[in-house]
This record gives C-alpha cells, structure tokens and sequence, in this order.
C-alpha cells in the first residue's frame, strides 16, 4: 500500500524510468510534468475510438504536451474543445472547429495556439451558456487499474472538475479517460484524497483499459480543504467563494 508520503517517490519513480528507458519525449526533462512520452499518439487513437467519445460533442482536454493528439483529434472530429489555461490562472479556452481553418487544427491544439484561436473563458458569466461536458481526457504522472491517479501533485485537474460541477457543467459520471505509456501504469493502490477525481478509462500506446470499482468522485469543490493561495491565485474560484 502507497501511502500520501510516497506520493512523490511513486512521481519519481515513474519519471526516471520514463528517461532512463529513453521513452520520454520533449519537452525534456520529464520530472516535474505531466511527461510527453513514445507512442502518445497511439495512445490517443485508443481514446478516441471509444463510443462515448464519437457521441461526445464537447471535451474537455487537459493542455499538455502528450494529450495534443487527442486535442487535434477533437477540432478535425468537429467537437468542441474545453481547455483549462495554465494553474486556471485565466479560466478556461473554448476552441470552436467551426471559427478556424482547417489548416490551422494543428497550432490551435496547442496552448499558443489555443490563446490565438479560442475564446477566453476567465469570468463565471463567460461559462453560462454553455453545454456540457460530455467526454474528459486528463494527463497522469501514475494510474492504477482502479482509475486512481497521480498528477503533478498541484491539484489543478482536481480543481477543474470541482468548478465545472459547481456550475453543472459537467456530471459525477461523465467519462474521464487518461493517456499514458504502459510504463505509468502501476499495480498497487494509491492512496485517495477527498477531491481527487478517478478515471474511467487507461490508455497507453499497447492497450485500452476500463478500470475496475473506481472510487466515487467529489461533488464539487470542498471548499474546507481549499487553501487560501489556490483562492487567491484563480479568479474562478474567488468568484464562486463570494456566491456562497
């Protein structure tokens, strides 16, 4: 059994394998990242082969280098992409297929490009209106076969979710697949927070899995474990404070 205290040796472990075995890929280092790795784009393909992704009409894709297949599939599939800006210091990016060049899919599923090519999502006003999330993808430093995951350990995936189902913008059982190498996958147990939130599905370059009796997720953001620098760093979140 890993406990929270091995947390950090569980994400070093993974990115020194990820470069000693010469599967990472830029950028480089892996260590202190959602890591780039071999096969990402194979990966990718397994996601969006998945049912619920074709139905899905707006995803929400972590911004990160090896979920950038997974983004270019979603503007030339024609769906709506929900990017999550860097620490959500600026809320969220809307990126429409419609509003941009087909030529342009590539750059605009990168965070410059997203910027360029989105709509900024930084006000709670800037979310009303807006459809459901009906698919996520989320990047992980180590998944388990029962969907529970390690990030960077900043807690910004967690967050994400968190807001987005305090506005019902997305529910407690909306398929979440993450894309990994094989090499991240791990067999024992992860010790879960109250705010973490389990994945549905694993992808690697090799194979798709559906995880196993995942943890139930969060209801929203709990906001007793909530510190003050997340509130004071994320306008999102200080907006929602002052509404309750």
């Amino acid at each position: 059994m890993i406990t929270r205290r091995d947390k950090d040796i569980v994400r070093r472990m993974i990115w020194d394998k990820l470069a000693s075995t010469g599967v990472a890929r830029p950028p480089l280092p892996p260590h202190g990242r959602i890591p780039n790795f071999q096969g990402a784009g194979d990966a990718a393909r397994r996601i969006t082969s998945l049912p619920e992704w074709r139905r899905a009409g707006l995803v929400k894709v972590n911004p990160d280098s090896p979920q950038r297949p997974v983004r270019l599939a979603a503007l030339r599939e024609g769906k709506l992409l929900l990017m999550p800006t860097p620490r959500l210091r600026s809320g969220f990016l809307l990126l429409d297929p419609s509003t941009i060049p087909g030529s342009l899919y590539s750059r605009a599923s990168t965070i410059r490009g997203a910027f360029i090519y989105g709509k900024l999502l930084h006000r709670l006003e800037d979310l009303q209106g807006l459809p459901k999330v009906e698919f996520v993808v989320e990047g992980s430093v180590a998944v388990n076969r029962w969907g529970e995951r390690l990030g960077k350990g900043e807690g910004y995936a967690e967050l994400e979710y968190a807001i987005l189902r305090e506005l019902n913008l997305i529910g407690g059982d909306v398929p979440i697949a993450t894309s990994v190498h094989d090499l991240q996958v791990i067999s024992e147990r992860l010790p879960q927070d109250p705010y973490d939130v389990p994945v549905d599905y694993i992808a690697t370059p090799t194979r798709l899995t559906r995880t196993v009796d995942r943890p139930p997720r969060p209801p929203g953001i709990l906001w007793d474990l909530l510190s003050k620098e997340k509130l004071e760093e994320i306008p999102l979140l200080r907006e929602l404070a002052e509404r309750r």
